[in-house]
């Protein structure tokens, strides 16, 4: 095991410069490969047989909603986190605080990343897994808020994107079967050796009629997770939607706590 990195938090006050170099520092410092002590194959079945004295992983979810200032624009963050454990949700918390600076493309994190931070210290127990809505290394710098809040933590963590930032599909990815997956790799545009395997598009629910299609998802290792790990625990856990349930129910629960701060 690796070790927490608070010294590696995002800070919004940096040069767009010093955020791309914090950035490599934190891929530097990322594990790509499983490390954790858990059975995968225990996510999805919420009947499996624990894996220790306590019980089943526990598998935390994160999304992120914005609020309006009297204005009209978005000047806060709400984090949420649904924490499940079995196949049930055990925990909800979320967290809200300023936006420091507008959204830039591969620097989401700085963005976002303070109260995801803050919501996941919320948390009165501690994640086995932790899914984002966002990119791991699938990154310019392999560095995506998946990664980076994996390594501040020291939490294996995944990221789940619903669009390609960068690198290039080893494969189509129109109109997969459910249960496919295609790899992600590194190109011109990642700092990585070309054909680096950084991700996969996983088709976690397709239609059946031939004149409609889902597109995948786009899943790659945080931190301490391998890619097919990554993948696979996609599947596994996108029990009924396309989004794998973690991340789905912290989108409902974002939406939830956004009205209750507006109230």
């Amino acid at each position: 095991m690796t070790a927490p990195r608070p010294d590696l938090a995002p800070d919004a006050s940096l040069s767009r410069d010093d955020m791309e170099a914090l950035q490599r520092e934190i891929a530097d410092a990322a594990v790509f490969e499983d490390d954790f002590a858990f059975d995968p194959a225990t996510l999805g079945d919420p009947l499996a047989t624990a894996t220790s004295d306590a019980g089943p992983p526990v598998v935390v979810g994160v999304d992120q909603s914005f609020l309006r200032n009297e204005e009209g624009d978005f000047d806060r963050a709400l984090s949420a986190v649904v924490a499940m454990q079995g196949g049930e949700v055990i925990e909800r918390v979320h967290a809200v605080t300023p936006l420091e600076i507008p959204y830039i493309p591969g620097l989401l994190s700085f963005r976002e990343g303070r109260p995801i931070l803050d919501a996941l210290e919320a948390l009165t127990l501690d994640p086995d897994l932790v899914l984002f809505d966002g990119s791991g290394r699938i990154h310019f710098r392999q560095a995506g808020i998946a990664t980076h809040m994996g390594v501040v933590r020291d939490v294996p963590s995944i990221g789940v994107a619903k669009s390609l930032l960068c690198g290039a599909p080893d494969g189509e990815t129109e109109n997969l079967p459910a249960g496919s997956r295609v790899p992600i790799e590194a190109n011109s545009r990642v700092d990585a050796p070309d054909g680096t395997l950084i991700g996969y598009a996983v088709q976690t629910r397709q239609y059946d009629s031939p004149d409609r299609y889902i597109n995948p998802l786009y899943v790659s290792p945080g931190h301490r997770v391998g890619p097919e790990t990554a993948a696979d625990v996609a599947l596994a856990l996108a029990s009924s939607y396309k989004l794998p349930d973690p991340v789905r129910l912290a989108d409902q629960y974002a939406t939830e706590a956004k009205r209750s701060v507006v109230e």
